[in-house]
Order: structure tokens, then sequence, then C-alpha cells
């Protein structure tokens, strides 16, 4: 049913495409993300993928590519980074409207200026209100996991919407693991043909994207807003239908690892939960109650498996990779909203840490528990956003 192999992330990605079997792959090359396009032009010039493979002239032209393509009832597939993802906002928010289900690989890099190439997760997170379904991978194995199921849950009836799987860039693209492939009739029968349920069609016209005016324009935002909400259970059930193939456990929207009697638990997103666990486990047997809330699938907001998760605990430390500028990280003011007026929530400790690609050591991750247990809040009961790793004497 599988078999494993060594490879860089980027391919694990590549060879997850493959096997779903897209119809359309548009492509722009920017680091992070090159290695996957370069993989999947390779694999359509041998012939081992019949794909239309479309080379565009910006990510603007990628993203419209493939929203062109899924309506015309095509399964289709792009890549892309940082400035280029923010240049694919206008046909981003524009695809959610018009129920395109194609799926997008997002590989983390942090936005300029000054320009850099390093990870963070502010890019994706500034498409976080689009209507875009994104999940984020904490490994190469979880990153090939995780196009599997996005494709079945974009395509999903009840769903019809574009998904995102978010990677961080280098750090999982460009590294080295094993990697469990499943065979190609195994992926055929967990994700059948795509069979669209509107596409263009000349004997049966269909308006799309029709002018909107204030008495109809609250309903199609309504209807994104519950396709959301209800993406969560064909998201759990998907992924519950991949673990049976794998054997391995997929898990839910969250992963909470050892939250059972924790004080202080950490939440955070992608790659560097590997460094939390660690120092989570270090902890534990010296007698501190910590965990960690690694959040999987970000968008739609998985607020009810959080809660169940933390319950109990006294702070919430929350790493975020990212900065609404003027207030904090986008996690922690998700989960503040979520946890207001709910009796016995823990407090919400924000931090920004990672960004630029500035290293989340296991000694940031100690003072950051340090600080949480502390509790040193302002005279309202709240804290300030604490930057992890702040260097103050270079202040521009």
């Amino acid at each position: 049913m599988s078999r494993t192999q060594v490879l860089e992330g980027s391919e694990a990605v590549a060879w997850a495409v493959r096997a779903c079997r897209p119809h359309v792959i548009s492509a722009f090359p920017i680091s992070p993300q090159t290695h996957i396009v370069e993989q999947l032009a390779r694999m359509v010039a041998d012939g081992e993928l019949d794909a239309q493979y479309v080379r565009v002239e910006s990510e603007f032209s990628a993203a419209s590519v493939v929203s062109g393509a899924s309506a015309a009832g095509s399964r289709a597939y792009t890549a892309s980074s940082s400035q280029g993802l923010l240049l694919m906002t206008e046909v981003l928010y524009a695809s959610a409207g018009l129920r395109l289900p194609f799926v997008i690989t997002g590989v983390n890099r942090a936005v300029s200026a000054p320009i850099t190439i390093q990870v963070d997760h502010q890019d994706t997170i500034s498409l976080r209100d689009c209507g875009v379904l994104q999940f984020y991978a904490e490994s190469a194995q979880e990153a090939y996991d995780l196009h599997l199921a996005a494709f079945k849950i974009a395509e999903a009836p009840d769903v019809l919407l574009p998904v995102m799987v978010c990677m961080d860039g280098w750090i999982l693209t460009h590294s080295y693991e094993p990697v469990s492939l499943l065979e190609q009739e195994v992926v055929d029968r967990f994700l059948p043909q795509f069979r669209p349920v509107h596409f263009l069609d000349v004997n049966h016209p269909k308006t799309w994207g029709s002018y909107a005016e204030e008495d109809v324009l609250m309903e199609f935002r309504y209807s994104i807003q519950r396709a959301m909400e209800g993406a969560k259970t064909r998201i759990r059930e998907v992924f519950t239908q991949l673990g049976e193939l794998t054997g391995r456990d997929q898990g839910g929207l969250v992963e909470a690892y050892r939250t059972e009697g924790a004080e202080v638990v950490l939440m955070a997103m992608g790659s560097v939960a590997g460094t939390i666990k660690e120092v989570v486990d270090a902890l534990r047997e010296e007698g501190q109650k910590v965990g960690l809330v690694r959040i999987r699938c970000y968008r739609p907001f998985p607020h009810e498996e959080i809660w169940s998760a933390v319950r109990g605990a006294k702070v919430v430390a929350v790493l975020d990779a990212n900065v609404s500028m003027g207030s904090e990280g986008a996690v922690s003011m998700d989960l503040k909203a979520k946890f207001y007026g709910r009796p016995g929530a823990p407090k919400v400790f924000p931090c920004i840490a990672g960004l630029g690609g500035r290293e989340v050591a296991p000694e940031v991750v100690r003072e950051i528990i340090r600080r949480a247990l502390e509790g040193d809040e302002a005279e309202d009961g709240s804290w300030q956003p604490y930057w992890a790793g702040l260097r103050p004497e270079i202040l521009p």
C-alpha cells in the first residue's frame, strides 16, 4: 500500500500532487516554493503526470489560471510564497466568492521590506480573511498527507472553497526526511475523479461573479462563512479516512500534546512544534505541568478543539510567527475573542516568535514558559505581546 523514501519536503509535496491527478498546474517560481513546481514540471515532461502545465508571468496570473481551470471543471493546483501569495490576494477573494475548489501550497516566507527569504507566517496569515481554508504542516510527511486531504475537502459539495496547505520554507521544503508514499491505486480510491458540482458549460449557461447590491451581498458572504464552519466536520471525516489508509493518526483540527493537567499550554503552528515538544518532554520530566496545542487547521478556526485541550490550564502562551501591526499576533487575537466570557478560561499570553527566521531555540521556549508562570500582566489583567528573542540594542 505504501513505500518509504527519503525526500526533500518539496519533493514530497510534488509526489502528493501527482497522486491527486490534477488536470491543470500553474507555476511561477519564487523561493522557497520553486522546487515543488520544478519537480511537477519534470513529472509532466516525462509523461508521469497527465496535466496541463502552464508557465505564467506572475503569481496573480498563476491564481487566475487555477481559478479559470476550476471554473471549467478541472482539478487545479499552484504554489507560491511571500510577496507572490500577497499578489494573489485579489484573485483568492474572488475565487472563494465563486466557490472554486482548487489547492495551493503556501510555502511560508517573510514579507518585505526589508527583503528577506527567511521563514515566518506573515504571508499566509495575511490571507486568513479571504475564504480560503488553511492547514499548517509540522513535517514533510504531514505536508504530503495534508495535500491528499486538501483536494478531497476542497471538492466536497458542502465546502467548495480553495484550500491552502502551508509549510515552513527551507525548514520543511529543503530538508530531507523519510516520507511514506501511498500507492497510486490507494490514492485513487481515497480521492476519486473530480466531479464538479458547478462548471462553465455553454449548453447550460450560468452566471458567475455577478454584480451584487446590498440586498444580496451579505448572503453571499454568509454562505462562505457557513461553508467554512461546516467544513470542520468534513475535515475531521477526511482526516479520519486518510488515517485509516496510512496507519498514521491524522488527528483532528489540532494536536493536543501532553496537555492533561497542564498549567501552561503553549500554542503554535508549523515546524516549530517539534522543538516545543522536546521542551515539553524535558519539563515534564522535571515535574512541570506544561503541554502544547499545535494548530493543524487555522481556518476555519478550531476553537472547540482548542477549548477541550486547554480547559483547566491557567495560561495559554501563543507563539505567533506573525504580527498584526498595532495589535499582536493573529492567533492570540482569535483565541482571546473565542475565550472572552467563558467561565474558567485560561489567560492568553501573546508572544511574537520566529519572525524573519529568528530561531525559536529550546531556551527561548523555556523563557516564554517562565514568563507565563510569573504572570507579568498589566493592571487590567492583560499581557503586552512578548517579542521572544528581540535584540533592543540593534533597533533602527
